[in-house]
């Protein structure tokens, strides 16, 4: 596949998880900075909502950190950039360098064409595929390498995730759209 067939694939959302202290004590971090909530009844870490870029990220008190929402790299390390000096303004001594990596991509892609999913299920008659239209409209198709899974509309949009940079992400819309070819 070049890179003009990629036109149309897009980050929906990239997750990044890791250690940006040793500890917090998110109760005394959730009082200080606003935007931030802790309610140990419904979830054990603190939300912490980052305006600029928008990212919502996860704080535990065992210094872990999840953050979604992030569209680029570049709004990952501002994103981290922003929590780090939050967490030292509130008191909190962060690790000098975050171990913060991704461990996600979500990508949206449009095939541009209608897919007959019943063809694709009985033609690949894979193992890896989930089909059960009366409980959700769109394919699942589990790619072994890059590992990567796809849900597949029959509108030709294309939901990918589970790779851990675009590189998987392509080389798995690569593995699909060879598949599909193959029997359109």
């Amino acid at each position: 596949m070049d890179d003009q067939k990629y036109e149309s694939l897009k980050i929906e959302n990239i997750v990044a998880s890791g250690a940006i202290a040793e500890s917090i004590d998110i109760a005394m971090f959730s009082q200080k900075v606003e935007h931030c909530e802790l309610n140990k009844k419904r979830f054990p870490g603190a939300v912490y909502h980052i305006e600029d870029p928008k990212i919502a990220s996860l704080l535990f008190s065992s210094g872990k950190i999840v953050l979604t929402g992030i569209k680029n790299n570049e709004a990952l390390k501002k994103g981290l950039s922003v929590m780090v000096k939050s967490l030292n303004d509130a008191g909190v001594e962060t690790l000098r360098e975050p171990r913060v990596a991704v461990t996600n991509i979500v990508c949206s892609y449009d095939l541009a064409r209608y897919i007959n999913l019943n063809k694709v299920v009985v033609t690949l008659n894979l193992e890896n595929i989930e089909y059960e239209p009366e409980q959700f409209p769109g394919l699942v198709y589990r790619i072994k390498e890059p590992r990567i899974v796809v849900l597949i509309f029959s509108s030709g949009k294309i939901i990918l995730t589970g790779g851990r940079n675009m590189e998987d992400i392509k080389k798995g819309l690569d593995v699909l759209v060879k598949k599909l070819e193959s029997i359109m």
